[in-house]
């Protein structure tokens, strides 16, 4: 009698055991574990003021202009929870370098400008749901690297190239997904990534209390505000 009750008990046990992994499975098949998407779109940029004046073809220029142009990119992303998200961010924008003020306007070179970021992206509703909204925040580095310069020898003596530079930056975004199909969506998205550039002097602070002053220092920073759309697969 003992031994057929274990054996009945036993049984019981299995049968929890089998119908709980088929909902665990359940769950993992309703909610993805990674996502990537490819996106397009168009970058409004903002440039810097110079440090100080620069000569360029004997004309006298203050700002450097990154102009706004078409981007391109994709986002790999793996879930830690139904919700929540580690992303990598790749996006390049077509620009050019432009140097203005007070002088007219001249292109100097074109440039591919590449955002590196690692995101924290947080998404609304379950796996399963057709419309999910997002958001995130991410940090990485955003890459200038310019092509050949614009103005020949003759107009800019002495100009042979100009250097490609890594800055550190931030982004924050956020926008929507819409799965009509269950592995298959669209991803529309809104980012503005300020890139550190450099810091000027932004004068003198003295303490009231201790004969102690500190120079103070006032960021550059250049903007990017893009807006994308693209195709996101889940798995």
């Amino acid at each position: 009698m003992q031994k057929h009750r274990v054996m009945f008990i036993g049984r019981v046990v299995m049968v929890a055991a089998v119908a709980a992994a088929g909902s665990i499975v359940a769950r993992a098949q309703d909610s993805p574990r990674v996502e990537v998407a490819f996106e397009t779109g168009y970058t409004s940029s903002e440039g810097i003021k110079a440090s100080q004046p620069r000569i360029i073809g004997g004309q006298v220029y203050n700002d450097l202009d990154i102009t706004s142009g078409g981007n391109f990119g994709l986002t790999f992303g793996v879930f830690v929870t139904p919700n929540a998200e580690i992303e990598f961010l790749w996006n390049r924008q077509f620009s050019t370098f432009n140097a203005n003020n007070p002088s007219p306007e001249v292109e100097l070179a074109d440039v591919n400008v590449d955002n590196f970021h690692g995101n924290f992206v947080y998404n609304w509703s379950d796996g399963a749901a057709k419309l999910r909204p997002f958001m995130f925040i991410g940090l990485g580095a955003t890459h200038y690297a310019p092509g050949e310069p614009a103005l020949l020898p003759s107009q800019n003596p002495g100009a042979v190239s100009i250097d490609s530079a890594t800055k550190f930056s931030w982004s924050l975004g956020g926008g929507v997904k819409v799965y009509p199909a269950s592995h298959v969506g669209l991803r529309l998205s809104a980012r503005w990534t300020p890139t550190y550039i450099k810091s000027d002097a932004g004068g003198i602070w003295c303490d009231p209390f201790y004969p102690t002053c500190w120079v103070l220092s006032d960021p550059d920073y250049s903007n990017q505000f893009a807006l994308n759309g693209g195709v996101t697969l889940r798995f």
